[in-house]
């Protein structure tokens, strides 16, 4: 067939890009190399139109072993001999089109880009966005995609210990599935995605491949329509049993000191493996594609090299110890052949039945080669100017502790903030119990470390509301409070990863909103010392009526050098002392009171200062570490009001409480989302301390009132028991599915 400009666009090349593969070439591409291309050309794959702005996030630095990109996953220094890796992607668009099956491969490949560097898996996270929960298609993406992800989840091994769900409009048609995975391992154990040494063997490992997943790079750089589910196939199907033994294989094989680099095969299948580690190591490959195991016949070159199909490694082993990678994948019953060799001419030879199918320089292929980079006009969105506009006193402000309890009983009950018990009873957070600390609620997740006699706080974290009003703070916000969720929980955050989910980066106005993210978090980045380590771009998350909201999710790793320094969130005592822990301010904008009860869609970003925040958590962190207090739950969602509420749920237990600030809105005080705020409980012999230690850093704080034995006052009021506030917030959604 003739392979022209017509041809590349169909593969979602353009025809400016298919000019310059053939300069690349020297001639015109085969429809083999040409699908090659365009499946490592992909937003997905090159990040061509995201890299000039991402390399300007902090990428070195602190705790960091390996700098951002160098491998599959980011690794971290825990000390003592070992280091932590951790690394978050999306699985969006597959998700849209089959929620099963896409969000139990999301989980899976995150899973790979965990042990193909040599670590252990010890927990998944996942941050997941939605649209309107009333609506039964959302109910429907809402069921498959959870249910995929506790089915992968919980059959692989690895606890599901922590995670978000957001419900908003935008997200109807394209939900956001982003999964995260946090491993161990002893540092001298680290693979890298490498291949050396002309003429060392490679190596196919894992699962067969089949059709599934052909064109998953390309399908998740376009917008989602109405015809994408003639997409189907390039949805991949996944096995967790299979990946279970991939797993330990991979690992027992790296003991053997045969292995030279290992990566797995994920987005663009065999082509981005191949390419990558060729590309790293400085070399070629010869590949034959006839010895690639697969579970259909006859399948075609173009069709081999691109298949998503899971569970599947690539493997370079030093000549002379082919035995010893046979022997470990044979006694795991997985499929194991030689399907070429290392070359030292740093092309991609592909050959079938003894034909050259392709032939392509790897370094061509691969981002930092010869993908191209874009730098797309931005402009600011006109919505930004409604939100500038917005008066706090066109709302009225609460007026009687009535309708303040008629509120908060609303908004504890609204899917963002009601309990997500539906969600995580399915997926198990105990699994490997023996890596696992307890499920005693904390801001962020705790899970020992084992062997290293140190915890990991995980959390994922990002408000989408607050980065449209404003994505520079929106995103400072987000980087924040997951080191505030790290901090309340007694660790020290020490990376980040980040999923950036965008619309379509060629409308000027979603690239703006994409820029301004991404330097307003990498300015909060360097101030918390929380480099990044990696993560992914995830564009084109677009409904017909317009993108969703800019959701750049933050996954942080903290650690606990004292695993007895965990902090919970709950309320301990009758009679201790409820204390806030920095400053109230007249501000109501983007929250959920503004938002879902008096119906405002654009107000500007709750308040936020950098230099406040951290030494809010500075003080936290001092304060946990000294034994001071009981407890610590930051205000976010829902404000203070949400917080006490969720302080007591645990145990039961009430408070007495009041508020009334001179100059201070009601609805601002109990109900607005201005960061750098905490919630603390002591004992009253701890309370002057407290103070003392407050006066001396600088750090307001109130004491807001008492801990009780259930019963709920404020401002002098009855506001009921804990328990009929419990029984709102555990059931709300429950509600709204059986409906």
């Amino acid at each position: 067939m003739e392979i022209t400009a017509k041809t590349a666009e169909e593969l979602r090349l353009t025809a400016e890009e298919f000019e310059l593969i053939k300069q690349k070439l020297g001639r015109t591409p085969n429809f083999t190399e040409l699908c090659a291309f365009s499946a490592m050309w992909s937003e997905h794959c090159s990040y061509k139109n995201s890299i000039k702005w991402l390399k300007t996030l902090p990428r070195d630095g602190g705790r960091m072993l390996v700098a951002a990109g160098e491998e599959n996953a980011g690794l971290m220094d825990l000390g003592n001999g070992w280091g932590v890796v951790f690394k978050i992607e999306s699985h969006n668009h597959p998700s849209a089109i089959e929620p099963f099956q896409g969000a139990a491969t999301g989980v899976g490949g995150i899973q790979r880009d965990i042990f193909t560097m040599g670590a252990r898996p010890i927990a998944s996270l996942n941050s997941l966005r939605f649209g309107n929960l009333k609506e039964k298609k959302n109910q429907r993406l809402l069921a498959g995609i959870v249910h995929g992800i506790g089915h992968y989840g919980n059959c692989f091994g690895v606890p599901t210990v922590a995670g978000e769900t957001y419900f908003e409009d935008c997200y109807a048609t394209n939900p956001l599935v982003n999964a995260m995975s946090v491993g161990i391992l002893q540092v001298n154990k680290t693979v890298s995605a490498t291949a050396k040494g002309k003429g060392n063997p490679v190596f196919f490992v894992g699962s067969a491949t089949g059709k599934d997943g052909i064109g998953g790079a390309s399908f998740a750089s376009a917008n989602i329509t109405e015809e994408s589910t003639e997409d189907l196939p390039a949805v991949q199907v996944g096995d967790p049993f299979q990946e279970k033994k991939l797993l330990e294989a991979c690992l027992e094989v790296i003991d053997t000191g045969a292995v030279v680099g290992m990566q797995d095969m994920g987005a663009a299948g065999i082509i981005c493996s191949c390419s990558e580690m060729s590309a790293k190591g400085e070399v070629g490959m010869r590949i034959d594609l006839d010895k690639v195991p697969t579970r259909q016949q006859n399948m075609k070159a173009w069709e081999l090299l691109l298949s998503e199909s899971q569970e599947r490694m690539l493997i370079v082993v030093e000549k002379g110890k082919e035995e010893a990678v046979l022997k470990v994948f044979d006694k795991w019953d997985l499929p194991c052949s030689q399907i070429g060799e290392v070359t030292d001419d740093g092309l991609l030879s592909f050959y079938q039945n003894g034909e050259l199918e392709a032939q392509i320089p790897a370094y061509d292929l691969v981002l930092g080669g010869g993908a191209p980079q874009y730098e797309r006009e931005y402009k600011e969105p006109g919505y930004l100017k409604e939100v500038a506009g917005f008066n706090i006193n066109s709302i009225k402000d609460i007026e009687s502790n009535t309708e303040l309890k008629s509120v908060a009983e609303q908004i504890i009950q609204l899917p963002n903030i009601a309990n997500k018990r539906w969600i995580y009873v399915q997926y198990d957070s105990m699994v490997g119990a023996a890596n696992t600390s307890t499920n005693a609620p904390s801001d962020a997740a705790i899970v020992l470390a084992k062997g290293t006699g140190k915890a990991l706080a995980v959390t994922v974290d990002c408000n989408g509301r607050y980065v449209k009003s404003d994505p520079h703070k929106g995103a400072m916000i987000a980087v924040a409070e997951a080191a505030r969720n790290i901090v309340c929980s007694g660790g020290e955050p020490i990376g980040v990863t980040n999923c950036l989910n965008f619309g379509n980066p060629y409308i000027p106005e979603v690239y703006y909103q994409f820029v301004k993210a991404v330097q307003g978090m990498g300015e909060a980045c360097r101030k918390f010392n929380t480099p990044v380590t990696g993560g992914n771009v995830s564009f084109y998350n677009q409904n017909p009526e317009g993108p969703v909201y800019p959701t750049p999710t933050i996954g942080m790793v903290g650690v606990l050098d004292n695993p007895e320094d965990k902090m919970t969130l709950d309320f301990k005592n009758d009679g201790d002392m409820i204390v806030l822990i920095g400053t109230q301010k007249n501000d109501i904008g983007s929250s959920e009171y503004v938002h879902k009860i008096k119906g405002i869609e654009l107000s500007p970003a709750p308040y936020f200062d950098i230099d406040e925040e951290f030494a809010v958590q500075k003080f936290i962190s001092s304060i946990i570490k000294e034994k001071i207090i009981a407890s610590a739950h930051d205000i976010s969602e829902g404000g203070l009001m949400v917080a006490l509420l969720e302080s007591g749920f645990n145990r039961n237990l009430g408070f007495d409480v009041a508020g009334d600030v001179e100059g201070l809105r009601t609805d601002a005080f109990w109900l607005g989302e201005a960061q750098s705020r905490v919630v603390v409980s002591c004992s009253k012999e701890k309370l002057q301390e407290l103070k003392h230690k407050a006066a001396s850093a600088g750090i307001d704080i109130a004491v807001l009132g008492t801990v009780t034995s259930s019963a709920i006052k404020i401002n002098g009021e009855d506001f009921g028991d804990i328990k009929n506030w419990k029984n709102r917030y555990d059931t709300a959604i429950e509600k709204i599915l059986s409906n």
